[in-house]
């Protein structure tokens, strides 16, 4: 069985290739990690599944599966919701939560955020850090131009769709 210590080496590892998506399945044990898919979970995001017969059925939670199962992400957008960097009917365009944990601004305590109010951004910028069972998922900004509000605190929970920043589009 693999240990937290393990999946956070493997999707390290993911990180800093040139890999888009692995899969990994051993006796009683499935890991499927996707990077940079549309419509999946951000760069990095990983679902890992026990063996065993019942699913938690929870967002944002690894949902056990047999191995050998499809293993989709366990956190998924609902049906029909638009894609972060949405516009709005003020012109900004508002960068969402794409999952659900804790929300960080920098990538330690003490650290310079990723971006302030007035910071330029480019689609693949990381604004922030969402944490979730432990694994860290970087966020990009997912549309370019200028941040001109912080929607949410450091260390704040946010769930998926929270607004996390606004951003006056170029």
């Amino acid at each position: 069985m693999l240990t937290d210590d393990d999946v956070r080496e493997i999707l390290r590892i993911i990180d800093e290739s040139a890999l888009e998506e692995l899969r990994l399945e051993t006796d009683g044990f499935s890991l499927h990690v996707l990077k940079g898919a549309a419509g999946a979970a951000p760069a990095g995001a990983a679902v890992a599944r026990p063996a065993g017969p019942a699913a938690t059925g929870e967002p944002g939670r690894a949902t056990a599966a047999p191995a050998g199962a499809d293993a989709a992400p366990a956190i998924e957008p609902p049906p029909g919701e638009p894609p972060a960097g949405k516009p709005e009917s003020d012109g900004l365009r508002t960068i969402e939560a794409p999952m659900l944990g804790t929300f960080y601004r920098a990538e330690g305590p003490g650290q310079k955020p990723f971006v302030e109010v007035g910071d330029e951004v480019e689609a693949d910028s990381i604004v922030c850090i969402i944490e979730v069972m432990k694994m860290m998922n970087s966020v990009p900004a997912g549309t370019a131009g200028t941040i001109v509000e912080v929607c949410r605190e450091n260390a704040q929970m946010v769930e998926y769709g929270d607004p996390l920043f606004r951003v006056q589009p170029r």
